[in-house]
């Protein structure tokens, strides 16, 4: 029985440091409706256009489209990119700092 106990213990631990990763991330501030079509500079009168029409910002890392749990944090950086500090969980970023 024990063992089974410390076996269900180490899955759900390695599930857990799956499902939230702390850190450090470079991207871009896009916007919902483009997702990775927004990481480059090129987009940033776009990305400013979609979310003033209503469009939710994205953080944006290569091929990787990231929903925004705080887009109060981001609305003066919307088309730029940046470094932020967070959490992600299931794709979903908690931005901490954004420079």
């Amino acid at each position: 029985m024990k063992k089974y106990l410390m076996l269900l213990l180490v899955v759900l631990s390695i599930t857990a440091a799956h499902a939230m990763d702390k850190g450090k991330w470079t991207g871009f501030i896009g916007d919902e409706n483009c997702g990775i079509k927004g990481n480059n500079k090129d987009h940033a009168e776009c990305a400013k256009k979609c979310v003033k029409g209503g469009a939710n910002p994205v953080f944006v890392i290569g091929d990787k489209v990231y929903k925004i749990s705080n887009p109060d944090k981001v609305k003066n950086f919307i088309g730029n990119e940046v470094t932020v500090t967070g959490t992600i969980t299931n794709d979903v970023l908690e931005i901490e700092k954004i420079k």
